[in-house]
Formats: C-alpha cells, structure tokens, sequence
C-alpha cells in the first residue's frame, strides 16, 4: 500500500448549501466511516450563499467558492498532493450535467445525485468520457446500499426464487398533495419546474429510483412498457403521479408506480419479486427486513445484521442485529464503494468487486433512458383501450 491510498480521501461538492436537504445528507453519509474529509466547496448558484454556507461548515476562504467553475479552476491549479480526490454533485438536475463533463473532462473522479442528467445524448457524452478518461464516476442511487437489498440480490441472481415472472415496484409519497412550488418551498419548486428537473417530475425523482431498484436486484432488462403520467395537482407543468407496465427481456412482467400526491404517505417504497420458486417482498421505511416467501416452506423474514446472510449484504452492515441503521448508511455504502475503487486506481489495482459495489454511470444512463421512453409513451393513446 502506497501512501495516497492510505491516506484519507479529499472532495469537493457542488450544491447541497443553506436550506439543502439532500446535500447535508450526502455529507453524513460520507464522513460516518472516516475515509474522507470534506475541504472544497461551491455549495450555491448564490455565490453569496455559497460562501456563507461553506463558512457554516468551516472551510478555508481559499476553498470555499461562490461558483463551480471557480472551485474547478481552482483545484486544477493547485499541486497533485492537494487536490480533491473526487466531487459529490447535489444540485438540481440541470446543472448535473455541465458540472460533471467538466470535472470528468478534467480527470477528476465523480459522484452525482440521481437523475444522471437530462437528455440521452448528455448520458451517453458521460459514459463516453468516463471511459476514455478511466475515472470512477458513481451515482447515488442509494437505495441500492441497503444491505437487505443486497441480500435480495443476491437471493435472486442466485436463482432461489426460480425464473422470475413478475415484478410489482411502488414508490409512493404524499408531499406533493398540494401545490407546495406556489408557496415558497424551494425543493417543490425546482422539481417541478421543467428547465430544472427535465422532462419529468415523479417518474423522474421517484420513478428511476424504482427502476433502477428492479434492474439492481433482478438484473433484468425493460423490452417495452406502457406508461400512464397525470398532473393532479392543477398548474404543475410536469407529472406528479404515474403507473407503468412493464415487459422484460426474458419473459417477465412488471408494474411500477411513482405517485408523490398520495396524502399522508411518506417514503413508501416497496418491491415485490416473485418466481416459479417463491417471493421477495421488501419496504424502504423497514428496511432491515426481507420477507421470503417460499414455494414448498413457511415464510420467513430475514433481518439485517444475521450471519447466514451473503456477504455483500453483511458488508453493507455497521453494528449488529437488532440496532436500527437505515436511509444516512445506505448513502455511505453507495460512498464506500466508490471510496473503495478510487483507492485501487490510486493503487493501479483491481478493486475487490465486494467492495466496489455502487451504481455506475451505465446506470445513472439507462436511468435517463427509462425516464424518456416513460414521457414518450405516455404522450400515446395506442395502447389505450376505450371502455
């Protein structure tokens, strides 16, 4: 082991300033197992904001920027042995893009929130510049580090559940209930507002945490589907509810909704697996259990923390059984895995797979797929049916 991988990994991030949700978040998530440290900001498109937000996190004046491209001109300037190691991306969705290209361009390694970007071609600019420049490029769909997911992976690819047949994904909130964009809320008003969010609203903040849940877990692929997208909430320009059907490669079938209108309802998301051999149910608001539903035995419920688990699943585990570890952890494990490759470049070695376990750009692209082919079908009525 060298010295640069031995030491602590430095980053910067962009966005995630005062009044951010998701970015104080992604801060927790990276500091819980002590493998980096956080000494470079441009944490608004505010540059006053940016600047007071980074002083309320204490970063040096000379690290702390009121615009992206300062911080990246910035780090570009300074001697290799001072330099971040990677960029967490928590803007909103439309400065994804232009914020990553930059600094993949530049050679830096990347982590952004979840949509990717916008637009098919913008994906596919980013895989094809993750390639050529061979940096590590992870996004946080985060769901995907919870260790009972890994399990139900594991579970699946394994074949115990026996060919898959059908696939029933919900993610259901009820915050969006009303026209909270009209009222002053900042989070309500960038997702709904086009130039920002993109061409969808819950299908794209909610649905592609559902698809790429499914595809994480069965790794199968979407073949067609038939999407159903309503705005409810009268003067919201993008869609805040939606229902899909879903055909995949293989044979299997699916359903998946993405509804933010569901009054009361929090952060309900829940998949459903089931095969010639048996069932997987799983919820993200109790997210330490597996229900398992075998054809020829009684059900069981898995729980996180057990010793018969896969190893990935108790990889993914920081204190034993019982103790309840939850949404904060599962971001740090999206983090350690692309901690965890970063360190084996810096080493110009493999990484263990085991640990490198994180959405990649790949997944972050076949996102941006699911979200255009959803709004192009649910602009057509063939598939419709009159009564």
């Amino acid at each position: 082991m060298t010295e640069m991988t031995l030491r602590k990994l430095r980053y910067a991030m962009v966005g995630g300033g005062r009044d951010a949700f998701i970015g104080a978040v992604h801060r927790k998530a990276i500091a819980l197992d002590g493998q980096a440290e956080f000494v470079a900001a441009a944490l608004s498109s505010n540059p006053e904001k940016a600047k007071a937000s980074g002083r309320d996190l204490f970063l040096p004046d000379d690290r702390n920027h009121g615009d992206w491209r300062g911080l990246l001109d910035d780090e570009l300037k300074r001697p290799a042995h001072e330099r971040i190691d990677f960029v967490s991306i928590v803007t909103p969705n439309h400065m994804h893009f232009p914020v990553a290209q930059a600094f993949v361009e530049a050679g830096f390694h990347v982590v952004c929130d979840k949509p990717l970007v916008h637009t098919r071609e913008q994906a596919d600019a980013l895989v094809e510049a993750v390639a050529r420049k061979g940096t590590v490029f992870g996004v946080t769909y985060n769901y995907t580090g919870y260790p009972m997911v890994r399990q139900a992976r594991e579970m699946v690819r394994s074949g115990e559940l026996g060919e898959i047949r059908k696939i029933v994904v919900e993610y259901n909130q009820g915050w969006l209930a009303t026209r909270l964009e009209g009222e002053g809320n900042k989070q309500a008003a960038w997702r709904s507002d086009p130039a920002q969010s993109g061409a969808a609203g819950a299908i794209g903040d909610i649905g592609s945490h559902a698809e790429n849940l499914v595809a994480t877990v069965t790794g199968l692929e979407i073949e067609s589907l038939c999407a159903d997208l309503t705005s409810f909430v009268p003067g919201r320009p993008l869609d805040d509810d939606g229902s899909l059907l879903l055909r995949f490669k293989g044979g299997a079938r699916g359903v998946l909704v993405a509804s933010q209108i569901n009054t009361g309802l929090e952060n309900d998301l829940r998949l459903r697996i089931s095969g010639a051999q048996g069932t997987l149910v799983w919820r993200q608001e109790r997210p330490s259990e597996l229900t398992h539903l075998p054809h020829d035995g009684p059900k069981r419920i898995l729980t996180r923390g057990a010793p018969w688990l896969c190893e990935s699943a108790r990889r993914a585990s920081r204190i034993p059984s019982g103790h309840p570890e939850g949404f904060i952890e599962a971001f740090a494990n999206i983090y350690g895995g692309v901690i965890a490759d970063i360190r084996a470049k810096l080493a110009g070695v493999a990484a263990d797979p085991l640990a490198a376990d994180y959405p990649r750009v790949e997944d972050g692209a076949r996102g941006v797929r699911f979200i255009e082919r959803t709004v192009t079908s649910a602009k057509s009525e063939v598939k419709w049916t009159a009564w």
